[in-house]
């Protein structure tokens, strides 16, 4: 096996980076690098939670400088490398950039679950959850102030990659599928990112009786007997918290009720980018997703959508 870029990771707290990461450079042969490790390694040092160094560093810029001019030197060097950093994406311009999401309160029991060490460590699922999500904040907030970067727009990867469900071994083969261009399609290339994403996931966009005419009934069978790489990519919209079905209602359906633990997708659009008639993404959403088609959908497979009573109570609110 041929690698020809380096690979960097970036990711949600929890999503499994190290675990993903490591095994990747192990089975490409390939040094890793973390940067997680060494602001954890800082943290320690100045006997801080990896959360108090950040807002420090919001105040300290040398807490920054210091990691970004280590990690330029690095993507100087011309070293192929598996990098794991929330940064590796802006400095390392030609490499393969994996970002991995999970959804928040998985994240938070994967976290809390880890042994506490002397920087870290969380007394619940909801404190564990709440920290991860301000830690985040407190970052995101930094790198846009500081780089002018966003790390949250997923139009920043090449590939962006679900493990909510799907295990170790499973993301790990996905990836690799991209770097050796087997994945049945060409959207890491043509048509920036491509979407690996839990179907049970994904919010739908219309009411199911006005679906099921059009729906193909070997839908099904082809979801249960096709590699999932090789699956016509659903067109997906994203809100910056939630995905959506734009187009591909009938496969993604399948998806669900076969079990597969990610599904292939295109980004139409995110955020305040255009999905049709002037309707962003976020508004797109809001006028589409109401309670009968999550209802509706739910009830038809057996499912219940993560932060469905979020999203419920922000459109009563709205309304």
């Amino acid at each position: 096996m041929t690698v020809r870029q380096s690979i960097v990771f970036n990711g949600d707290l929890g999503s499994g980076k190290s675990t993903v990461s490591i095994e990747i450079a192990k089975r490409l042969g390939l040094r890793r690098i973390s940067v997680g490790d060494l602001y954890r390694e800082m943290a320690q040092q100045r006997q801080m939670t990896a959360l108090q160094l950040n807002l420090h560093a919001e105040l300290d810029q040398a807490v920054d400088g210091y990691v970004d001019q280590l990690q330029e030197e690095i993507a100087a060097s011309g070293e192929q490398l598996v990098v794991d950093s929330r940064l590796a994406w802006h400095y390392f311009k030609d490499a393969i950039k994996v970002h991995m999401i999970t959804e928040p309160t998985e994240a938070a029991r994967r976290v809390l679950a880890r042994p506490a060490g002397p920087a870290e460590s969380y007394s619940s699922l909801e404190e564990a959850k709440q920290r991860l999500r301000e830690r985040s904040d407190s970052e995101r907030g930094r790198f846009i102030t500081r780089y002018g970067v966003d790390k949250a727009k997923l139009r920043n990867y090449d590939l962006v990659c679900d493990t909510t469900r799907a295990s170790a071994a499973e993301v790990i083969e996905h990836i690799l599928a991209v770097v050796d261009d087997t994945t049945g399609n060409d959207l890491v290339h043509t048509a920036p990112p491509m979407l690996l994403l839990d179907p049970a996931r994904i919010f739908p966009t219309e009411e199911i009786q006005a679906l099921r005419e059009d729906w193909n009934g070997d839908a099904l069978a082809t979801a249960l007997a096709a590699d999932v790489a090789h699956l016509e990519p659903l067109k997906i919209g994203y809100t910056g918290e939630h995905f959506y079905v734009v187009d591909g209602h009938d496969r993604l359906s399948a998806a669900v009720r076969a079990g597969l633990k990610v599904v292939p997708g295109v980004l139409v659009a995110e955020v305040d980018e255009e999905v049709v008639g002037g309707l962003s993404a976020v508004d797109y959403f809001r006028r589409q997703v109401t309670p009968a088609v999550i209802g509706d959908w739910e009830s038809a497979h057996g499912i219940v959508l993560p932060a469905r009573d979020e999203v419920l109570t922000a459109d009563a609110g709205a309304s």
